[in-house]
């Protein structure tokens, strides 16, 4: 019997991915606080997480003859990245509020880290059960 990711950690694996890249964004952000002209980006999770859900949930196209057209990805995951609206404008163009990206960055790290405990107790889960303890 075979067994994959996907059915064992459903959208949980989606939802690490998009933490992470969210966490990177929000990293990028606070670095680049002093470049002129940069704009702050961030990840919208929702609906992120809900396009990964439907892309789980949906059955994966098969060709079944060898002149039919392979299926394209139809969504880009939802990690599309958003532009930030500045609370003040900022004479250099940059629209990066350093307290705002601290407080946003500091929780995605934390979210990012409770999923990141949840997969890992899972998984633990399956090995003790394979261990038979």
């Amino acid at each position: 019997m075979s067994m994959s990711f996907d059915k064992i950690l459903g959208v949980h694996e989606k939802a690490l991915n998009v933490h992470a890249k969210r966490v990177e964004l929000l990293a990028g952000n606070l670095a680049n606080a002093d470049t002129p002209n940069f704009k702050a980006r961030d990840i919208d999770f929702r609906a992120a997480l809900s396009d990964a859900n439907a892309q789980l949930s949906a059955s994966p196209v098969k060709r079944t003859h060898a002149g039919h057209q392979a299926g394209a990805a139809v969504s880009s995951g939802g990690m599309t990245p958003l532009y930030r609206n500045p609370l003040q404008s900022s004479l250099d163009g940059n629209t990066v509020d350093v307290q705002t990206e601290r407080g946003e960055f500091a929780q995605a790290a934390f979210r990012y880290q409770a999923a990141l405990q949840f997969v890992d107790s899972k998984l633990r889960g399956i090995v003790a059960a394979l261990k038979g303890e």
